[in-house]
């Protein structure tokens, strides 16, 4: 089965070179210039023609993807496993170079790595005063990330860590069970009416359908969770709106679009992969830091010892 699935993104990658190929051909010419190429150029000739062709299997690709998909008894897409992302966005979500890291007798195992980002359009569309106060964070990340010590990630941040996460989908309700911290959040399918009590690390999730697509509404986060190593912050108005939607039996595009007008001058969005992790015997596995934030937290409270006794 893995084989045959194999095959067929081979096959659809080869569709997409040879389409996109094509394509280059083409992009700068314009409508004029097309309708004399028809007539004058056999390459341009068979080029409009295997565009065509190009339509015809992508479309036919779209139609058979909804039937490729896994689903649950109910016909709904199914979302359960365990999945984990591929990226430095925890980090920094904006693109970045690599660089030293904060500690540096970690030598070359501490240091930052580059990342392209995930932010749509490269940049976060802070106000002045919310940039400022994001290079100031970012200055003392150590010290001041809430992550370093422990405390739960929020989201979206907790679906990109370099931590796995499991997906356990009913028909009312799916829980996110996270390996960091051991994070987890509930989420309520078509009960919108359903308000947050209070505010809390991972916030109040209500979800609904939209065709093959899982959309999350998460509001009501406390304010001090980080997006990111880098310290990109947001305030307790923030609004997340997660979409996850299948493109492939082990592959999931994820999106968030995030809102927050005490921060952001208008709503942005976040996006990349997440990958069903297929190891034999894959399991979540316990990362219980508090332990190891211990020393960090509390060690100025330690008693001095008495030379005399």
């Amino acid at each position: 089965m893995i084989g045959d699935q194999n095959g067929q993104h081979k096959e659809a990658m080869l569709r997409t070179v040879a389409c996109a190929s094509i394509f280059n051909d083409f992009k700068n010419y314009n409508s004029k210039e097309i309708s004399m190429l028809k007539f004058t150029s056999n390459r341009a000739v068979f080029s409009l023609a295997y565009l065509t062709v190009c339509f015809t299997l992508f479309s036919g690709a779209s139609l058979s993807h909804a039937q490729d998909i896994p689903r649950t008894a109910s016909g709904r897409p199914d979302f359960n496993g365990i999945w984990q992302a591929i990226n430095t966005a925890n980090w920094d979500i904006e693109p970045h170079a690599a660089s030293f890291g904060p500690l540096v007798a970690a030598g070359a195992i501490g240091a930052i790595p580059a990342g392209l980002g995930i932010v749509e359009g490269g940049e976060i569309p802070y106000t002045p005063e919310a940039r400022v106060r994001q290079q100031a964070n970012k200055l003392d990340w150590l010290t001041n990330d809430p992550l370093v010590k422990c405390y739960m990630p929020g989201v979206p941040r907790a679906n990109y860590l370099p931590f796995p996460f499991q997906i356990v989908q009913s028909t009312e309700h799916i829980i996110f069970a996270y390996e960091f911290a051991s994070a987890s959040r509930i989420v309520y399918v078509d009960q919108p009416d359903y308000e947050a009590p209070i505010l809390s690390w991972m916030g109040h999730n209500l979800a609904h359908y939209e065709g093959d697509t899982l959309v999350i509404e998460v509001t009501d986060q406390v304010p001090e969770t980080w997006l990111d190593h880098a310290g990109n912050h947001h305030s307790d108005a923030l609004r997340v709106t997660e979409r996850y939607t299948h493109i492939g039996p082990n592959l999931i595009q994820y999106e968030a679009t995030l809102e927050d007008p005490n921060v952001y001058t208008h709503a942005w969005s976040v996006s990349f992969p997440l990958y069903r992790r297929v190891d034999d015997n894959m399991q979540l596995l316990e990362f219980k830091c508090v332990e190891f934030t211990e020393e960090l937290l509390y060690g100025h409270l330690r008693k001095a010892s008495n030379s005399n006794d």
